[in-house]
């Protein structure tokens, strides 16, 4: 027997969203979420790993089902159909970027909405895609990694982050979404004793690769200290277009921290 398709709904009309959780569960789909903003699809994405995203275009929140889409495609590779209740050539063109699966204009009737769905769900299956096309990774790997992992915007605002990044900063999900990395965490030099400038505004501005490897302390919003790697980078859509930034932050052993004093 195959598996019920997991799909998740990212729409702010309350009205609506129960609408089409009703519709795609008659049609014997399973829900598995819904969600209002555009900055929470991406990390239910990620965490819940649907098999199709219905994607309203209008949310509220910080970013639009767009934006939104177009994230957790490169991010994921997660099929996106779109809802909308304006549809216009500026609109297409954005939406281009995500290779949408579907282009649904409200009001819709329950065989418009699961038989894009089941087409949607269909040609993605028929699609190959490879582990090195992620744009950072192994969505799997990534999640359950030991290490943080965070994406920001172009605005420099963190859009994403795996479950090991709330551990290592000790703070709730709440107070890293959508922040500016800077306002999260803080870096330090131990060893002249003075604060590490923001790496983001340079990795947008200049598009290179920063480094913090050795002496570097990182100093979370809850008072915690962890001496770490923090690595920086452009990171870009498969159209080589900058999506925001990749950072990578390994907390160092015990043996490691006594291993650099020593150099």
């Amino acid at each position: 027997m195959a598996p019920i398709p997991r799909i998740l709904v990212v729409e702010d009309d309350e009205i609506i969203s129960n609408l089409i959780t009703t519709m795609l569960e008659k049609k014997g789909y399973h829900v598995v979420s819904s969600v209002v903003s555009g900055e929470e699809a991406i990390l239910k994405s990620a965490e819940l790993e649907p098999d199709l995203v219905i994607m309203d275009i209008n949310l509220c929140g910080f970013i639009d089902g767009v934006a939104a889409a177009r994230y957790i495609f490169q991010f994921f590779h997660y099929p996106i159909i779109f809802l909308t209740a304006l549809c216009d050539d500026a609109i297409l063109e954005r939406a281009k970027s995500s290779q949408p699966y579907g282009f649904l204009l409200k009001p819709f009737t329950y065989n418009e909405l699961t038989s894009n769905a089941q087409l949607a769900l269909y040609n993605h299956s028929m699609r190959q895609f490879k582990s090195e096309k992620y744009l950072f990774g192994d969505p799997k790997k990534i999640t359950s990694a030991l290490e943080s992992v965070i994406v920001t915007d172009t605005k420099g605002r963190i859009i994403y982050f795996n479950p090991y990044t709330v551990r290592l900063f000790e703070i709730p999900e709440k107070q890293i979404l959508m922040n500016q990395f800077k306002n999260v965490v803080q870096l330090f030099n131990t060893k002249i004793n003075e604060p590490i400038e923001d790496p983001i505004p340079q990795v947008l501005n200049q598009m290179i690769v920063i480094v913090n490897e050795f002496y570097t302390e990182i100093i979370t919003k809850s008072g915690a200290h962890r001496m770490a790697a923090v690595t920086a980078r452009p990171l870009k859509d498969d159209h080589n277009e900058l999506l925001g930034v990749f950072i990578h932050i390994r907390e160092k052993t015990v043996d490691q921290i006594k291993m650099s004093k020593r150099a």
